[in-house]
């Protein structure tokens, strides 16, 4: 008798131990002044593959969706470069990848008629990244999947202000040289080998939730970024044939694909670009990489974090449409990953801060992805590092609704390479609805109004010589300004055209 009670007394107490440690970290969780960031990095993601952006889209992004329905969605938002790498620098150094000569993917070197500008193929170890940034002012910082931003392991996240890597290194394709896969075996030295079989965005996703179950009371900073939607195109069978079947049912099957782009290497044959979305497989890591999302989400709820967390989910390039399987499709957008069109360098951003924004927000202001380091440190109350940061623009006040506009004249682009996508050397520089393109072969520009002509299929150049004029001049100066280099010639051959040979 005495012993039923002992036990029911130790019973008792351990459970209220527990009921009120649960209650401790709730009201932890959800009372910090100072709020917790998750930032969604996704590779390759063109904004028209949402549900958010684009209601006739094949894919299903249920839980994306429901970020935007919720937040502020923004639709004139870019990458600095068409390409991945590139991207990723200027996010977590606020800086303009010319300025370090980090130009194309770490370490893509393809020659056409020229051989492309030199190059670096590593983020410098002595930038200040907006990880280090939060780590110094007290934050939990935690880094999974990709990050593609140097061979040396002292440029690996865990070294450049992550307290936590799990699965960021050298490669940008999942696996290694040989290996690429989305299934273990990984071969991935900063990912603990998982068994034979396991999908790697369910992997990564598990990390992310063990990291907020296991986390204290401070705040953190948590960067979850993707090897989806990125080559190799493999999936999980049962969706794959989910979406084999609605392509069937929509009669998507029997319908022409594919249209003609221009091409400039290695011939002026043009190259095949997709123009209706119906690849099953890629529909399929889509809906994997919303399903991890929405697994992310539902975590911080169960852990009382969601009030006091803000959400931003971006890409770092457009959709990849012409080559290596042409996975999707960006229209009404021209082009894709590797191209300076807008299918190459706009994307989605979505972001979701509790209290702040109003529900179902959509913002036109044009944005990139400099602007997100500083737009970081102010959410968090943090001081900005305009030293570090010096090609952002923090966007909290049109975020909040204080502002209608960035004090800003213009958007550039320089990318002096040519792509595996099938893109020719070249830069760009947006203007309000204006955008010219300057290919770097011959010097010759294209100018476009995007407000009539989002599909750039209208050059009015020869319409607006004074406007060509001052955008170009504009260019211009903004190379001199980040010692943008440009196309060399190879040994023997003719020399390529230089700024101010006009």
């Amino acid at each position: 008798m005495v012993e039923n009670k002992i036990y029911k007394y130790i019973i008792t107490s351990f459970c209220v131990i527990l009921i009120f440690g649960i209650s401790i970290k709730s009201a932890t969780a959800q009372n910090d002044d100072r709020p917790n960031i998750v930032f969604f990095l996704v590779d390759d993601l063109g904004m028209n593959d949402l549900g958010t952006y684009n209601p006739d889209t094949f894919y299903e992004t249920p839980n994306i969706d429901r970020l935007a329905e919720n937040g502020m969605k923004f639709t004139d938002a870019y990458g600095t470069n068409p390409v991945c790498s590139p991207s990723r620098y200027s996010i977590v150094t606020g800086k303009y990848p010319s300025r370090h000569d980090a130009t194309n993917w770490f370490c893509g070197d393809r020659s056409g008629r020229f051989l492309p500008a030199e190059m670096n193929c590593y983020m410098p170890k002595d930038e200040f990244t907006v990880a280090q940034a939060f780590q110094e002012a007290g934050y939990k910082t935690f880094f999974a999947g990709k990050w593609h931003l140097g061979e040396d392991p002292e440029k690996w996240p865990e070294n450049q202000g992550f307290d936590i890597n799990k699965g960021g290194w050298t490669y940008g394709s999942p696996g290694a040289p040989g290996q690429f896969s989305h299934y273990a075996p990984y071969n991935n030295p900063r990912l603990e080998e998982g068994p034979e079989g396991e999908y790697l965005v369910e992997r990564l996703t598990n990390e992310v939730t063990q990291f907020l179950q296991n986390h204290g009371d401070d705040p953190f900073f948590a960067m979850f970024s993707f090897y989806q939607v990125h080559t190799p195109l493999e999936a999980p069978e049962e969706l794959v044939q989910k979406y084999e079947k609605k392509s069937d049912e929509l009669g998507l099957t029997d319908v022409e694909v594919f249209a003609e782009e221009e091409q400039v290497w290695p011939t002026d044959n043009p190259r095949l670009v997709r123009v209706v979305q119906n690849h099953a497989v890629y529909a399929a890591m889509v809906e994997s990489m919303d399903r991890a999302v929405g697994r992310v989400l539902d975590e911080l709820e169960a852990q009382g974090y969601a009030e006091n967390t803000i959400i931003i989910f971006t890409s770092d390039d457009g959709g990849l449409a012409t080559s290596e399987g042409h996975p999707t499709s960006n229209q009404p957008l021209r082009g894709g990953k590797g191209w300076v069109y807008e299918g190459g360098l706009r994307g989605p951003l979505i972001i979701n801060w509790p209290g702040v924004i109003e529900s179902g927000s959509i913002s036109s202001v044009q944005t990139i992805t400099t602007d997100l380091y500083p737009t970081f440190l102010e959410m968090a109350g943090l001081p900005l590092r305009e030293e570090q940061h010096i090609d952002g623009i923090s966007i909290v006040p049109i975020i909040k609704g204080e502002e209608s506009s960035l004090n800003r004249e213009a958007l550039y682009w320089h990318y002096p390479n040519y792509s595996n996508q099938g893109g020719f050397p070249g830069g760009a520089i947006r203007m309000e609805e204006w955008k010219l393109i300057e290919r770097y072969e011959d010097g010759s520009v294209h100018l476009f109004n995007l407000n009539k002509d989002i599909e750039e299929q209208n050059d009015v150049a020869d319409q607006h010589p004074e406007r060509v004029k001052v955008m170009r001049e504009k260019l211009h100066t903004w190379y001199e300004e980040v010692d943008a280099k440009f196309l060399r010639a190879k040994e023997g051959g003719p020399e390529p055209w230089q700024p101010g040979q006009e």
